[in-house]
């Protein structure tokens, strides 16, 4: 009888073991393949920083090949291959010295970025807010027709309203101006859809409650819910800005000036001549995007893991 339970026990112990040995190969075998995506999906960036510290010359040899024209300005066929180079034979700031005092037309379309983005991500969170508020108080038909068409217009790809936003501005006296893109960015559903369904899950309690204690519908906005909702509107704010930061459509179709064009639109547009600054241009364009992600990490974070409810 002993010796059964002493089997049974080693048996036991095999198995927790066999099943310990399985679950780190997994962990492994999924950590080995999370940063084998993360290596790839970082390799664009790393390059693009790296890059803009060679010198003009380097970065003809390795990559003057795939911007290279015909005597009709066609594109030519690769036939070499490509020098991807991570690290600079000889460090150099001459793009960068370039960029930010010898050719102020680059800083003057990253203030045009600023100039466009900004507005647009303050008041879409002034009016989703709002709106969120609107929606999440108060129930009835109109309200969930008027919530519905919201989404549908969320569905749908800027390229479908684009047309229509264009001559609705043409009819408004707006295009060729920034409020052809800033009217459109401000309304945007996006953001009203968001903070909509985070202000659903506050329990009715707590508004129970500020109505006991005398507040109004805008002590109960500003004291109850938009403290709530921090973290979603953190959340949406780092959103809206990168959507709008690498805006290319818009400024395109809505602005014929090109010196108001956004920095986004001088990217998609780089030029043999211009290899080199465009590693530093794409560097320096990608700072705020950056400072503004690792800012809001923690609130990104929040705002998406208490999406089910209120945090306690």
């Amino acid at each position: 009888m002993g010796r059964d339970k002493n089997v049974r026990a080693r048996k036991g112990m095999h198995a927790v073991s066999a099943r310990k040995i399985r679950h780190a190969v997994l962990m492994a075998l999924a950590t080995g393949v999370c940063a084998f995506f993360a290596v790839l999906f970082l390799t664009p960036i790393v390059l693009t920083i790296t890059n803009s510290f060679m010198s003009p010359t380097e970065i003809h040899a390795n990559y003057g090949s795939i911007f290279a024209t015909t005597s009709s300005g066609g594109r030519q066929f690769v036939a070499q291959r490509v020098n991807l180079k991570f690290i600079p034979d000889m460090v150099s700031f001459t793009q960068f010295i370039t960029v930010l005092f010898k050719s102020p037309n680059y800083l003057l379309k990253f203030w045009n970025s600023v100039f466009l983005v900004v507005p647009i991500m303050i008041f879409q969170l002034l009016l989703a807010s709002l709106a969120g508020y609107g929606f999440a108080r108060y129930d009835g038909k109109i309200r969930k027709v008027i919530f519905f068409a919201y989404i549908i217009l969320m569905l749908m790809p800027y390229q479908v309203t684009l047309v229509p936003n264009y001559l609705v501005s043409e009819k408004l006296g707006i295009l060729d101006t920034y409020w052809a893109i800033w009217l459109p960015g401000i309304f945007s559903p996006f953001a009203v859809y968001l903070i909509t369904k985070y202000m659903n899950r506050i329990p009715t309690s707590l508004i129970e409650a500020a109505q006991v204690d005398g507040a109004g519908e805008w002590k109960i906005f500003t004291g109850v819910c938009l403290p709530l909702c921090k973290g979603i509107i953190y959340s949406t704010a780092i959103l809206v800005f990168i959507d709008y930061w690498n805006m290319v459509e818009q400024p395109l179709i809505l602005l014929s000036d090109p010196e108001t064009y956004p920095l986004s639109v001088y990217l998609s547009k780089i030029n043999s001549g211009e290899i080199s600054l465009a590693f530093a241009v794409a560097t320096i364009y990608m700072i705020p995007t950056l400072l503004v992600f690792l800012y809001g990490e923690e609130y990104l974070v929040e705002g998406i893991t208490y999406q089910g409810g209120v945090k306690a």
